[in-house]
C-alpha cells in the first residue's frame, strides 16, 4: 500500500510540474534560511561548553558606584583569587587573566604583531580544558618568562608542534621560553588566546591592594555540589573583612558609611556558560554575543518556516478544483477517505523531502556568505551532521504532516455526487481557516518587513550619527613606539607630506577600546563626596584637531606653554558631573599613590564636546585628556585622493627611520 501511495504521489507531482516546483522551492527557501539561523543559534548557545568542568566554573564580577559614576566590570582585584581559595573550602581552584595588549614577536628577520596574548596563572590548565600536546601542564607556567602557545602558533613560527624548549623574542628585547603547546582553543570560547604568559613575571599581580588593582579577570572552580549563590551571599562580609581597613585608611570611612552616601563596591559571580550571551561588562576578554539576538533570530526562523508551510497549504487548497473530479471518481470507486488522506500526506511529505534535500545543499553553498554577514566561522562538521540528519528527518515528517493535513482533510471531504455534477463542494467549511491562514501569512510578512526597515534605520543611524569626532580620512600607523624614541621625529616628517593635515601620537583612540579609568578629586584630600570616576587618556597637542573634536569652552593644549604639562581638558559630561558653574581654571587632584596620600593638581584649560568612545548603546561617561608621551601609534588625518600613493610615501618614511 505504501509503495502504491509513493508511486501515485510521484506521478501526480511530476504531472503538475509548475505546482510542484513552486511548492518545493518555496519550502526549500524557508528551510534553508531556517537552517542557517539554526546554525547561528546553535553556535551561540555552544560557547564554553567544551570545558569538562563548565558547570562548576564561575567568573568574579565587580560592580562599583563611586564619585557620581557607576560601572560594571568583568574584572576584580589582584588578591581576590588567592583569598577566595584560602577563605572558602568550597572553592577548588582559581585562575586569573591579565591583558597587557599585543606584542611584536620575532620570526627570522620579521617582527609580527600578535594581539592574542594574555598573562595567566599556572592553574589555568586545572580550571579550563586546554589539552596540552607537549609539555607538563602542572609546571608549564611556574617560571618567569615562560609561555605556552597554541599549535597554530607553533606551526606558524617553527613549522612543528614540538616547540617546547624553543625561545620566542617579544618586542625585540624580552625572551620567553616555550614550556608547553596546547591544542587550538575552539572558536566557541569567550576567550581565544594564542600566547599564555606566566603571571609570575607581572609585578602588578603581586599587589595586595583591593581598591586600586581592579584589572584581573578572575575565575573560580567550585567543588562538586557547591552552590555559587550561597558563596555569593558571603561576599559583602568577605569584602568588608579584606578591604575594610584599606577603605578606612584611604577614605576614612567604613563600608556602611561608604554605602550610606549612595556608593557601593560589590562582587558577584556569573556561570561560565552565561558569559558569552549574558555579559557585556567593562574588561571582557573578547566581544560577547547577546541573548536577545538568539531569541530574535529563533523567532525569525520559526516565522519564515511558518510562512513556507502556510504558503504550501494555500497553494494546495487553491488548486482543489483541479483535483475535485479525481477525488470524486476515487470515492465512487470505493476509496475510503482515510486512503485519500494518506495519499495527500504522502505527496506532502515527498514535497517536503525534496525541499529539505535542496535546502541542505543551498545552506552549504550560502554558508560562506552567511559567515561573512554574521561574523562567524561556521562549518559543517561531523557533530553538526550527527544531530542535523535526524533533526531533518523529523522536520520532514512533522512539516509534511502539518502542512499537508489541512489540504488532505479539505480535499478528501468533497462529496462525490456534487463533484460529478460539476459543483465543487466546500468540504468541511474551511473558508474561515483559509482566510485566517492568508491573513496570518501576510501579517508575518508585514512584521518581518517592518523589522527589516527598523534594522536598516538603525544601521543608517550608526553610519550617519554625529559621534563627536570625525573618523573619516584618518590613517593609523600601529607600533610607532618601535622606532626607538624617534616617533616624534617620524610624526614631524609625516606632517610634511603633501595631503597630510595633522597627526597625533597616542594609543588612546575612540575606536581602540582604550579603557583607563581613574578617580580624581575636587579637593586635595581623599573625600568620596568630591570624587569623580573618569576616563583619563594620554594625548599630545595635536589630538583634538586630528580627530576633529570640538572645543566648547577654553582652549586646546599648546606646546608653547610649559604649564600645560599639568593641564587637562574635560568633556561636557565631566563638567556637568563636577558641578562647577565655570569649570575653566578650576583644579582637580589626581592621586599619585594607592594610599591617596599625595595628589597632583590638574588645571582645567578647556571643555570639549562629548564624543562617543564606547558603544552607542552606552551613555557617554566622564572623560579627561592630558598631555603625555604616548608613542604607541600614529594617527594621520589626510585630504589626499590618492591613498595608495600616500601610504607608499608613509611606508618610505617608516623604512628610512
Amino acid at each position: 500500500m505504501i509503495k502504491n501511495y509513493i508511486k501515485t504521489a510521484f506521478r501526480t507531482l511530476t504531472k503538475n510540474k509548475g505546482f510542484t516546483a513552486i511548492n518545493v522551492l518555496g519550502l526549500a527557501l524557508g528551510l534553508a534560511t531556517c537552517m542557517l539561523i539554526v546554525f547561528y543559534v546553535a553556535d551561540e548557545l555552544s560557547y564554553d561548553r567544551f570545558n569538562v568542568n563548565a558547570d562548576r566554573i564561575f567568573r568574579v564580577n565587580n560592580d562599583i558606584k563611586f564619585g557620581g559614576n557607576e560601572n560594571s566590570y568583568a574584572q576584580s582585584p589582584a588578591p581576590m583569587a588567592a583569598t577566595l581559595k584560602s577563605d572558602f573550602p568550597e572553592v577548588e581552584q582559581v585562575v586569573r587573566f591579565r591583558g597587557q595588549g599585543g606584542y611584536k614577536v620575532k620570526k627570522g628577520s620579521q617582527n609580527i604583531q600578535e594581539h592574542r596574548v594574555i598573562y595567566t596563572d599556572p592553574s589555568v590548565f586545572s580550571v579550563f580544558t586546554l589539552p596540552m600536546i607537549s609539555g607538563n601542564p602542572n609546571k608549564a607556567l611556574t617560571e618567569t618568562h615562560s609561555v605556552v602557545i597554541t599549535e597554530r602558533i607553533a606551526q606558524k613560527y617553527f613549522n612543528t608542534t614540538q616547540a617546547v624548549g624553543r625561545v620566542l623574542i617579544f618586542n625585540d628585547s624580552v625572551l620567553y621560553k616555550i614550556t608547553g603547546v596546547i591544542k587550538n582553543i575552539p572558536a566557541q570560547s569567550h576567550f581565544n588566546f594564542d600566547f599564555f604568559i606566566a603571571m609570575t613575571g607581572l609585578k602588578e599581580s603581586k599587589t595586595t591592594s583591593w581598591l586600586s588593582s581592579n584589572n584581573f579577570n578572575t575565575y573560580i572552580l567550585l567543588k562538586k555540589g557547591a552552590d555559587y549563590k550561597k558563596l555569593q551571599a558571603k561576599m559583602p562580609s568577605f569584602l568588608e573583612k579584606h578591604a575594610g581597613a584599606e577603605l578606612q585608611n584611604i577614605l576614612h570611612l567604613t563600608f556602611k558609611d561608604f554605602e550610606q552616601d549612595g556608593n557601593y563596591f560589590k562582587f558577584n559571580f556569573i556561570p561560565l556558560k552565561k558569559i558569552h550571551l549574558e555579559s557585556n561588562r567593562v574588561g571582557e576578554l573578547s566581544a560577547n554575543g547577546n541573548l536577545q539576538y538568539v531569541y530574535i533570530f529563533s523567532a525569525i526562523a520559526i516565522f519564515i518556516l511558518l510562512i513556507a508551510c502556510v504558503n504550501f497549504m494555500n497553494l494546495s487548497t487553491a488548486r482543489s478544483s483541479n483535483r475535485a473530479r479525481e477525488i470524486g471518481v476515487r470515492k465512487v470507486l470505493g476509496s475510503p477517505r482515510r486512503f485519500l488522506i494518506a495519499q495527500f500526506l504522502t505527496e506532502s511529505i515527498m514535497i517536503t523531502l525534496a525541499a529539505a534535500i535542496i535546502a541542505v545543499f543551498a545552506a552549504c553553498i550560502l554558508l560562506p556568505l552567511f559567515n561573512q554577514i554574521a561574523g562567524k566561522e561556521l562549518t559543517v562538521t561531523k557533530q553538526i551532521i550527527w544531530w542535523m540528519v535526524p533533526a531533518l528527518i523529523s522536520i520532514v515528517f512533522v512539516i509534511g504532516c502539518l502542512a499537508g493535513s489541512y489540504p488532505a482533510l479539505y480535499l478528501s471531504a468533497f462529496q462525490p455526487i456534487e463533484v460529478l455534477k460539476g459543483k465543487t463542494a466546500t468540504g468541511f467549511k474551511g473558508g474561515i481557516l483559509r482566510s485566517f491562514l492568508v491573513v496570518f501569512q501576510f501579517s508575518i510578512s508585514i512584521f518581518l518587513i517592518i523589522g527589516t526597515i527598523v534594522i536598516y534605520s538603525q544601521l543608517k543611524y550608526i553610519q550617519s550619527t554625529d559621534l563627536g569626532y570625525n573618523r573619516d580620512h584618518i590613517l593609523i600607523v600601529q607600533n610607532s613606539w618601535s622606532l626607538g624614541g624617534k616617533a616624534k621625529a617620524f610624526k614631524q616628517e609625516i606632517k610634511q607630506i603633501t595631503g597630510v593635515q595633522s597627526a597625533t601620537l597616542t594609543q588612546a583612540l575612540p575606536t581602540a577600546d582604550y579603557g583607563n579609568g581613574n578617580t580624581v578629586f575636587k579637593t586635595p584630600v581623599a573625600n568620596q563626596k568630591s570624587a569623580i570616576l573618569t576616563q583619563m587618556w594620554p594625548v599630545d597637542e595635536d589630538y583634538i584637531p586630528t580627530l576633529g573634536i570640538k572645543i566648547a569652552a577654553g582652549r586646546n593644549f599648546s606646546n608653547q606653554m610649559p604649564t600645560d604639562s599639568s593641564a587637562i581638558i574635560i568633556n561636557a559630561t565631566a563638567a556637568k558631573l563636577l558641578g562647577f558653574s565655570n569649570p575653566l581654571n578650576q583644579t582637580l587632584y589626581r592621586p599619585m599613590d594607592n594610599e591617596l596620600k599625595r595628589f597632583r593638581p590638574l588645571h582645567i584649560i578647556g571643555v570639549m564636546k562629548d564624543f562617543n568612545f564606547n558603544s552607542l548603546r552606552q551613555n557617554i561617561t566622564p572623560m579627561i585628556i592630558y598631555l603625555d608621551n604616548d608613542e604607541s601609534s600614529l594617527s594621520i588625518r589626510f585630504n589626499s585622493a590618492n591613498i595608495p600613493m600616500l601610504i607608499g610615501q608613509i611606508k618610505s618614511k617608516w623604512s628610512a627611520f
